[in-house]
């Protein structure tokens, strides 16, 4: 893994686990689009790998065989995990800092954003 690759993928556990603590989203809405459209990953690659970083307690079943099948790599699995640590918790902090409201539309404009990417992306 080269430096680049690791700095985007720190880049996309922060960015997941700041919005899995700021408005309770992160890992299919945030990491499989973001490994598959940034990393270059297949959609099998970002869902196994976005599953791996959650692995405990509930989805090890599945990561298993994603793993199984040899489209996780666990070191990447490890750097998004470590970063979606933080992300986490600093995006907790921040939505807990403001009005239920406020966090409220930021999480209908990310995924009215999403959305219209999936919709429309060829």
């Amino acid at each position: 893994m080269d430096l680049g690759s690791a700095g985007l993928l720190v880049l996309i556990g922060l960015l997941a686990g700041i919005l899995s603590g700021f408005v309770g989203i992160g890992g299919g809405v945030v990491m499989v689009p973001a490994l598959v459209m940034l990393m270059g990953y297949s959609q099998h690659q970002a869902q196994g790998t976005s599953l791996a970083v959650l692995v405990l307690p509930v989805v090890g079943l599945a990561v298993w065989n994603y793993y199984k099948a040899g489209v996780i790599d666990p070191k990447v699995v490890v750097v998004i995990a470590l970063s979606f640590v933080v992300g986490g918790y600093f995006g907790s902090k921040w939505s807990l800092a403001l009005p239920t409201e406020t966090v409220r539309r930021v999480f209908g404009v990310v995924m009215l954003l999403l959305s219209l990417k999936l919709i429309l992306d060829r």
